[in-house]
């Protein structure tokens, strides 16, 4: 019952495309798993339906937990992601470059990161975001494994 209001609420929520047709970003659906740098990090994509991906992220460090909803899909802006890390109010970046196995979103507006990048090669995801602090670069990323769907870091 709770998937399918969720699902009707998605589509209630979700503008029509603005411009042609969506990326494919199949290569991006999963469950994720980075157990590097002492954190348990841990991410999962659907499918695109419709050119609509949902994803969340769970991390876990030094015994606290932090998550993000997010979307990939098309917006009033364009095609973007859409993230709410914590569930603050949502974020808007546009797709400003993809390919058969990378996707870039950016918001030169955002105070940070500007930029999110996704790519994978084989069985490997990496997530990573961009953006200034205090007018130094700064970057953070992570490097996500294919596992089973809600699969732990050893430990």
């Amino acid at each position: 019952m709770l998937t399918a209001m969720l699902a009707a609420a998605l589509i209630q929520t979700a503008p029509a495309p603005t411009t042609g047709a969506a990326p494919d970003l199949s290569w991006m659906a999963g469950y994720w798993l980075d157990c590097s740098d002492g954190r348990e990090a841990s991410e999962a994509w659907s499918d695109p339906r419709a050119g609509l991906s949902v994803g969340h992220a769970v991390a876990v460090e030094n015994g606290r937990a932090s998550f993000e909803v997010s979307h990939i899909g098309p917006t009033p802006q364009g095609f973007a992601y859409v993230a709410q890390p914590g569930g603050a109010p949502p974020t808007v970046f546009v797709l400003a470059e993809s390919g058969p196995a990378r996707a870039v979103f950016a918001n030169a507006e955002n105070d940070f990161p500007t930029r999110v990048i996704y790519q994978r090669e084989g069985d490997a995801l990496t997530a990573r975001i961009e953006g200034e602090i205090g007018g130094q670069a700064r970057s953070m990323e992570w490097n996500f494994n294919a596992a089973p769907f809600n699969a732990r870091c050893p430990g």
